[in-house]
């Protein structure tokens, strides 16, 4: 049964039906607009897409994991404000001969997805294109306390890490070489882990900067470093590289490091700590913040690109 064969409300049904709803909405789908409740009286809000053939493609995802990947994309991003998630919305554009299972197995896994912190998807809006398309927009609570912004980091702040990075990125060039194991890197890729109660947590205790790790570990800390005028340093030996990464990387002729340094789309948290606050658990240090400008590894430049620009400048 193809989409253009139910028409845009059928799918709309077929995909709402499959929805469940946390108590944070109070009006869901089937509306001009959803009513969602915001206690805190401030909604932190993130909108994010995925093009097929530029962040997934069906042949190596399953639906239910290209909606995982969607939903964590956003919902890391609120967790990085030091807020809960609280809902999500969807705007699907699908080529009119595909089949709706795909579109209902997405909605599977966007739910799933939101479902690990409590959020709900909530609505959205459908549109036929040659293109496949998702874009997301997640809605946040703060609970009380101030968003943990970029450009809050201080000289003598620590650095520290909550989650994984460099899995996604292994198991995307483990993909890219026509590979599908090992297992454990190639569903890194398709479902990131992601830290989200870290990201409030962090809030609590007092982080002064804090960012999804979704473009590369170096270059999303140049954004905290850029915005808070100040200059960051990574140890190198604060990363363990896993066997199984470690055995991938040897395969391919790869640096592992530079997967762990400037590989995405894991969605750890990066953050930054007074250097008398105790961590929360969940993070460690990685580094320090400094005097100065950019990011440094060791006390050096790092030779490479430090992570994904889906611009970048012509040299």
């Amino acid at each position: 049964m193809t989409v253009a064969s139910v028409g845009e409300f059928g799918l709309i049904d077929r995909v709402t039906a499959r929805l469940t709803y946390g108590e944070s909405v109070l009006l869901g789908p089937g509306d001009d607009a959803a009513v969602v409740a915001a206690p805190d009286r401030r909604v932190v809000a993130s909108t994010d897409v995925l093009v097929e053939g530029r962040h997934f493609r069906r042949d190596w995802s399953a639906a239910r994991d290209v909606g995982h990947r969607a939903a964590a994309a956003n919902l890391a991003d609120i967790a990085a404000m030091g807020a809960t998630p609280t809902a999500l919305l969807v705007a699907l554009c699908i080529p009119a001969e595909m089949d709706t299972a795909w579109a209902e197995e997405l909605a599977d896994g966007l739910g799933a997805e939101a479902a690990l912190v409590g959020a709900s998807v909530v609505g959205g809006d459908m549109s036929a294109s040659p293109t496949l398309t998702i874009a997301v927009t997640a809605l946040g609570d703060l609970a009380g306390r101030p968003p943990v912004v970029r450009s809050g980091a201080r000289p003598g702040d620590l650095v520290a890490l909550a989650g994984r990075t460099g899995w996604a990125a292994a198991g995307y060039t483990v993909l890219s070489r026509g590979f599908r194991t090992p297992r454990l890197l190639v569903e890194a890729f398709r479902r990131p882990e992601v830290p989200y109660p870290a990201g409030p947590e962090a809030a609590r205790v007092g982080a002064t900067a804090m960012i999804d790790v979704s473009d590369g570990l170096l270059a999303d800390l140049g954004h905290v470093a850029k915005a808070s005028g100040v200059a960051i340093d990574v140890t190198r030996d604060a990363f363990e590289v896993p066997r199984q990464m470690r055995d991938a990387a040897q395969a391919l002729g790869v640096d592992p490091y530079s997967w762990i340094l400037a590989g995405g789309e894991d969605h750890a948290l990066a953050a930054t700590f007074p250097a008398t606050a105790t961590l929360p658990t969940g993070w460690r240090p990685i580094g320090r913040v400094s005097e100065g400008a950019g990011v440094t590894v060791d006390g050096a430049a790092y030779a490479g690109p430090a992570g994904w620009d889906h611009f970048p400048r012509a040299e």
